[in-house]
């Protein structure tokens, strides 16, 4: 399982993931006291995974304690990705309908995934510093995106990094589930509210709002 989460960092240069980020020195501070009591948990920065050349870019807002921290990839181990991987699977970007562990198998086709503070906050709840600090890598990474390629955010905090990334104002356009907006250079910003357990327990996010989501996601393609 290591090398293969070594290999996911490897795949792109530093300006877009740094696996030795310390940065944030809450975030490091936390991620070792989390390595301290989880002692096989990956607790490190988390690599962008899928496909190097994609033309859908996936944002999240960062890893969850028991899911992408622990596995070392992104929605990956806990139920926040059961929603996303299961559509990504449907909409033919996914190999497989579950992402359990780093070595399970799973590829995707056309797409990638990553979160806009690439450590593990306290509470699920980063700071705006650390969104800010970590905002250089989300923005290099945009800008290796073909032309014409969809970025889809998930939650309001993805959103408003990725209009970070691109210096608009954060009023430039309004977050809502299945809006799409027009980007400086030709990419189209497509939100979702997050998958998370709370949104989909709540029925603030049901299966088939996600799936209309990728269904405008599909004609913008």
């Amino acid at each position: 399982m290591i090398s293969e989460i070594l290999s996911y960092s490897n795949m792109f240069p530093k300006q877009v993931f740094d696996q030795e980020c310390r940065a944030c020195k809450r975030l490091d501070g936390f991620l070792s006291e989390v390595k301290t009591k989880y002692p096989d948990y990956h607790a490190r920065p988390v690599a962008p995974f899928g496909d190097k050349n994609a033309k859908l870019l996936i944002v999240g807002l960062a890893p969850g304690m028991h899911g992408a921290n622990a596995t070392g990839r992104p929605f990956t181990g806990d139920s926040a990705g059961l929603l996303l991987y299961e559509a990504l699977f449907n909409f033919g970007y996914s190999n497989q309908r579950d992402s359990l562990s780093s070595n399970d198998g799973l590829q995707l086709i056309n797409c990638r995934i990553t979160n806009a503070v690439k450590c593990l906050p306290p509470l699920n709840k980063p700071k705006g510093s650390e969104i800010n600090q970590c905002n250089k890598f989300l923005t290099e990474e945009i800008k290796m995106l073909p032309d014409n390629s969809v970025i889809m955010v998930l939650g309001s905090i993805a959103h408003q990094a990725v209009l970070k990334a691109y210096k608009l104002k954060l009023n430039t356009a309004e977050f809502g589930h299945n809006k799409s907006y027009q980007l400086p250079d030709g990419k189209t910003l497509v939100s979702s509210y997050h998958c998370s357990r709370y949104n989909v327990q709540t029925k603030r996010l049901t299966k088939e709002m996600f799936a209309d989501v990728f269904e405008t996601i599909k004609q913008l393609a």
